[in-house]
C-alpha cells in the first residue's frame, strides 16, 4: 500500500532481457533503502515492484510482461527518471490517498498551460477507465496522489502546485507524455459491490 505522496525521483540504470520479461536496476536518488529488505515493495512510476537484490541506493526488480504491457515501464530505457515511493508502514500519516501501485491503465497528457504560479495539465484517460474519475476525487498518476479538478468524457484536468512541480517526473510532462493510472480504488469497490446488489 502506497499513499501517492512521491519520496524522491530516481532513474532506471538498467533494463535487462530475462526470459522474456525484463530485471530492471532502479536508482532511487535520494530515497534511501536502510529500511527495505529483499521482498519488500517499492512504486516506481506508481507500479509496485518487489525489490530483489539491494545494493546501495539502487535495487532491482523483476518485471512481468503484463507489467510491461500495462505500464510505461514497458518503454523504460536506461536514464528515465521516475517517480520513487516506498511502501506505506504501520504509524506512518496518510498524506494522499490509497494507492495500490497495481497501474490500471495508461494515459497521456493533452494540454498544459501556466495557471497562476501551478501548471494545470489535462489528461486523456482509456474509456474503460473514465467512470472512475470523479470531480474532486483523487486519481493516482506516474504514482503521484492529484485531485481531480474537472472531468469531461475521457479527460480530466489537475493542477499541479510548485512542490509537486519541484519533485516529482509530472514538471517534465508535455502534450503526448505517456502516464500510468491508478484509479481510486473505492469507486472500484464501489462499483463492484453495486453490481452485486442488482
Amino acid at each position: 500500500m502506497f499513499t501517492g505522496i512521491v519520496q524522491g525521483v530516481g532513474r532506471i540504470r538498467s533494463v535487462e532481457p530475462c526470459g522474456g520479461d525484463v530485471t530492471l536496476w532502479i536508482e532511487t536518488g535520494p530515497v534511501s533503502l536502510d529500511d527495505v529488505q529483499v521482498g519488500g515493495s517499492i512504486a516506481v512510476g506508481g507500479a509496485c515492484l518487489t525489490a530483489t537484490q539491494l545494493d546501495d541506493h539502487a535495487f532491482a526488480a523483476d518485471v512481468s510482461r503484463e507489467t510491461l504491457s500495462l505500464t510505461t515501464l514497458g518503454a523504460a530505457v536506461a536514464g528515465t527518471r521516475v517517480n520513487i515511493e516506498k511502501a506505506l508502514t504501520a504509524g506512518q500519516a496518510l498524506g494522499g490517498h490509497y494507492v495500490t501501485g497495481h497501474i490500471d491503465g495508461v494515459g497521456r497528457v493533452v494540454s498544459r498551460h501556466d495557471d497562476a504560479r501551478s501548471v494545470r495539465v489535462e489528461f486523456e484517460v482509456p474509456a474503460e477507465l473514465a467512470r472512475y474519475v470523479a470531480r474532486k476525487g483523487s486519481v493516482c498518476v506516474d504514482g503521484v496522489s492529484l485531485t481531480v479538478n474537472g472531468v469531461q468524457g475521457c479527460r480530466f484536468d489537475v493542477n499541479l502546485v510548485p512542490h509537486t512541480l519541484d519533485l516529482t517526473t509530472l514538471v517534465d510532462c508535455g502534450p503526448g507524455t505517456a502516464v500510468n493510472l491508478e484509479v481510486d480504488i473505492i469507486a472500484r469497490y464501489l462499483e463492484r459491490m453495486l453490481e452485486a446488489g442488482r
